[in-house]
């Protein structure tokens, strides 16, 4: 499908694919708004934690992207694109949109899903560095295992069967809605079209963008080394922006805790579980890429666990500066 829409796009003008590009702008962020505005009246409807809506359904509708690029890459035998991906989106999550988040509203920071569902996004993070060491595999390089892909995928399923223990143990935001705009059922229904608007768009969005970068004179390798990992993070991008913008900041940090424990979890785990020799690890991953993932994780822990439990302007500016420092030190080292 990918390829069909890349052939497609081709055949437009530079002016007609910069209107389609204006035009799947608009179409992600009404996705966007639809996506919010239903998970947090869900969250209400159920009692259920907005960072936790935002950790679970949002956070997977979302990631959608990052899997789909990563398991096909894997498949057409590509894994360094699949592991790379995935690496680089927890950069860019937690980097970029979480940054971005910060300076323009208010992040607040629920403790006990930080305790929770944090704990495992950066337990996720170290993990992913461990395996991905050479001293696992018999050559110079590191390789995730097949077999390691399928300890992923339990291990997702026991945090998705934990995370719902979880909520049903949760006593904090048991507020009911005074006046219920639709059936729940019509709730539902908004919010997978709000997912489907998002990732549907982003298809579009992200080859329309690669294509007028070309034909306007960028490097391909600069768009090689930036756009996948971004593109496959505009969902995150456009649904935390306007989770901020509408009041919902912990809606934001729940959809970018969530999707980092996705993408070790479910993007990687499955990307490796149906490749037969594994996903190879590029040497050059210990020296910037998986050292930045961890650093911004550390980071983004340190600063979750603050006494004001909001994560401030300076302190996305720290971590939006670590990720356009790692976008430079990328391209300089291509």
């Amino acid at each position: 499908m990918e390829k069909l829409i890349h052939i497609y796009l081709t055949s437009f003008p530079t002016i007609a694919l910069i209107c389609i590009i204006a035009a799947m702008l608009y179409t992600l962020s009404k996705g966007a708004d639809i996506l919010v505005d239903e998970a947090v009246s869900l969250s209400v409807h159920w009692g259920v934690p907005k960072m936790i809506i935002g950790a679970t359904i949002v956070s997977l509708g979302t990631t959608l992207p990052e899997a789909t690029v990563s398991v096909l890459a894997a498949i057409h035998g590509n894994p360094d694109l699949a592991l790379g991906n995935a690496i680089g989106s927890i950069i860019a999550d937690t980097g970029l949109i979480i940054g971005l988040a910060a300076l323009i509203g208010h992040l607040p920071v629920d403790q006990t899903i930080i305790n929770r569902q944090g704990k495992v996004q950066f337990f996720s993070g170290i993990l992913l560095a461990t395996v991905s060491l050479p001293v696992f595999s018999n050559g110079i390089s590191g390789n995730i295992s097949q077999w390691m892909g399928w300890v992923f995928l339990l291990i997702l399923a026991i945090y998705t069967y934990i995370s719902l223990k979880w909520v049903k143990g949760s006593e904090s935001d048991k507020a009911i809605l005074a006046e219920e705009k639709s059936p729940l059922i019509v709730q539902i229904i908004k919010l997978i079209l709000g997912i489907i608007l998002v990732i549907g768009s982003s298809k579009i969005l992200i080859p329309a963008v690669g294509i007028t970068a070309i034909r306007v004179g960028i490097p391909q390798s600069v768009i090689a080394a930036t756009l996948v990992a971004f593109g496959t993070s505009l969902p995150e991008l456009i649904t935390a922006i306007t989770a901020v913008k509408k009041g919902h900041g912990e809606l934001a940090v729940g959809n970018i805790i969530g999707a980092d424990i996705l993408n070790v979890f479910f993007v990687v785990g499955s990307a490796a579980a149906v490749t037969k020799g594994g996903l190879d690890v590029p040497f050059n991953f210990y020296k910037l890429q998986i050292p930045t993932m961890l650093i911004i994780l550390f980071a983004f822990r340190i600063f979750t666990k603050n006494r004001n439990n909001e994560i401030s302007k300076k302190e996305g500016l720290f971590l939006a500066g670590i990720y356009f420092a790692y976008l430079a030190l990328n391209y300089i080292w291509i």
